[in-house]
């Protein structure tokens, strides 16, 4: 499966649409602490415009509203694979991107057969508190060949520079999350990145 190189992430269906508007074409909705009713119409909205765009949305998190909205995408941490219902997902035809941070992670993560795997933080991030170091570019080397044709996601501490670096590592997918939100221009960001991936 080939996926777009350049892979942001949000809170809110505004910045999906923001994104969308200059050309992104696949980006991840991740609302945390918020109530069903208010998480419903975002992602309600946040597909809608991704469909009209031809962009894939990815929903982080919320299966269960995934599968009622009639989403095309999922993104699981290691914690939420433990409270998933993998073949309810499944049998949504959802496809299912997860998150990796070690050698066990990863290996749970294939046992699954994810449509992608992510590995972070490649870089220091400042997006949550982690406890695992910055991983490097070594380590998403050693991902990919472990990985084979699952593309891979590298996520944590990129900016467009060092996203170019971690695809020219081998990683399939730069994404990122804070290098966008807390930029003055966040538009011209997301099209150098466009740009750098493309």
């Amino acid at each position: 499966m080939s996926l777009p190189r350049f892979y942001p992430i949000f809170e809110s269906a505004d910045w999906v649409a923001c994104a969308l508007a200059v050309g992104v074409r696949m980006v991840q909705l991740r609302i945390k602490d918020t109530p069903e009713d208010a998480l419903r119409t975002e992602i309600t909205r946040a597909r809608d415009l991704a469909q009209d765009a031809g962009a894939i949305l990815v929903v982080n998190d919320h299966w269960r509203l995934a599968i009622e909205l009639g989403c095309d995408w999922l993104h699981l941490g290691q914690e939420d694979l433990d409270e998933a219902d993998l073949p309810a997902i499944r049998a949504a035809g959802l496809r299912l991107g997860l998150s990796t941070h070690d050698g066990a992670e990863l290996d749970r993560a294939l046992s699954v057969r994810p449509d992608y795997v992510a590995l972070g933080p490649v870089w220091p991030t400042i997006l949550k508190k982690m406890p695992w170091a910055p991983q490097g570019l070594d380590r998403v080397a050693e991902w990919k060949r472990r990985v084979g044709d699952v593309p891979l996601v590298a996520i944590g501490g990129l900016t467009p520079e060092r996203g170019r670096a971690a695809l020219d590592a081998g990683a399939d997918v730069a994404s990122a999350v804070t290098d966008i939100t807390l930029n003055p221009d966040p538009e011209a960001r997301m099209r150098e990145w466009l740009q750098v991936t493309g």
